[in-house]
């Protein structure tokens, strides 16, 4: 089973061609441009360098969220459109589970962190041993000060990765866990790790259509939160 897997769900962006657990190809780029402008060349590179036609995909997966918003919308627009066109299944993988995938050599407690803005991060802790990832919390978005008090009670080592690692390292709170950071190559989502989660997906009988491909956001975009506090405070 070949699966092509894009992320832009965050600042960095990367693209990946995956058959059965082998990584074929992968573009990553983080210098913050425009996911509108690199995607599709970065996907049209990676199929051409790892000789696969887009014919021969038999799964399309995204990180479908949470992240940014703009970053997530044009994942998910961009694999729609491409698996629409092929007719084949899509996989919407959770940002931070494809985050994880990252650490899977580590025995771990792996706190996955994207900044969410607005004092909170987007957060999911999964525990790590012998290679094999478990799920402690759904996806959602908390205030720092919470995770930290949350983080407490998990076993350690403690091992932060995401773009809002480095902003939970430095809080006092996450000092006193002794939380390592992970270095900088393991520390951001990448393709690789989409491509894995939607392997098993699709083991596990969860593919969706391109039709019914859409994007978690785990909360109302800036605009809308904009326009709901002034119908409050008229």
């Amino acid at each position: 089973m070949k699966i092509l897997a894009i992320d832009s769900s965050a600042g960095p962006a990367s693209v990946c061609v995956w058959e059965d657990g082998r990584l074929l190809g992968e573009c990553y780029t983080n210098v913050r441009l425009t996911h509108s402008q690199t995607l599709m060349p970065m996907l049209e590179g990676v199929l051409s360098f790892a000789r696969v036609p887009l014919s021969e995909i038999d799964v399309f997966a995204v990180s479908a969220g949470p992240g940014s918003f703009t970053g997530v919308r044009i994942g998910v627009a961009s694999i729609k459109g491409v698996a629409f066109a092929q007719g084949k299944p899509c996989a919407g993988v959770s940002t931070l589970e494809a985050m994880a995938q990252n650490l899977r050599l580590l025995d771990c407690t792996a706190c996955c962190v994207m900044d969410a803005r607005c004092g909170q991060v987007y957060n999911a802790v999964f525990r790590i041993e012998n290679g094999v990832l478990s799920r402690l919390t759904p996806d959602r978005a908390l205030s720092i000060e919470a995770l930290a008090q949350e983080c407490q009670g998990y076993p350690g080592p403690l091992v932060l990765v995401g773009d809002g690692a480095a902003l939970c390292a430095k809080s006092p709170l996450f000092e006193a866990l002794s939380a390592r950071l992970a270095p900088e190559p393991l520390r951001f989502q990448r393709a690789s790790g989409v491509a894995a989660c939607a392997g098993r997906m699709a083991e596990a009988g969860a593919l969706v259509s391109a039709k019914d491909l859409l994007p978690v956001y785990l909360r109302p975009p800036q605009a809308q939160r904009a326009l709901a506090r002034k119908k409050d405070n008229p």
